[in-house]
């Protein structure tokens, strides 16, 4: 079952699929510069009811308002490698880790310091 879910042509394509959306989601709601940095398409400019916490990555894109120093791409682009692996059930996904950061694996796996969640030393 895992090779049908996971790394799969299934997974890809719900990765596509969720790239399709965010490119769909940043053109319309942009008002800022967009670029391609760290295997992203970064939207910046986004008013910020259209995306959670700093910015939210759906597929392959990075939705946010101007949060995209270097650490946070860096932390984007480990969620873009999550969607490539695990397609339209990482939304389930992550939702079922929680919406604390601290305790959700998907952040935690991300990087909590480059995500901005913890300070740089603090450890957990």
């Amino acid at each position: 079952m895992r090779r049908i879910l996971f790394d799969s042509p299934l997974s890809r394509a719900g990765y596509l699929y969720a790239t399709c959306v965010g490119l769909a989601w940043g053109s319309i709601w942009s008002t800022g510069r967009v670029e391609r940095r760290d295997g992203l398409v970064v939207f910046r400019g986004m008013p910020n009811w259209t995306f959670g916490r700093g910015g939210s990555c759906v597929g392959g894109c990075y939705l946010t308002n101007q949060n995209v120093s270097a650490d946070v791409l860096e932390h984007e682009a480990v969620h873009k490698r999550q969607w490539q692996r695990y397609g339209m059930l990482f939304p389930l996904l992550y939702l079922l880790a929680g919406r604390n950061p601290l305790k959700n694996r998907w952040e935690i796996e991300a990087g909590l310091e480059k995500g901005g969640y913890l300070r740089a030393g603090t450890g957990r």
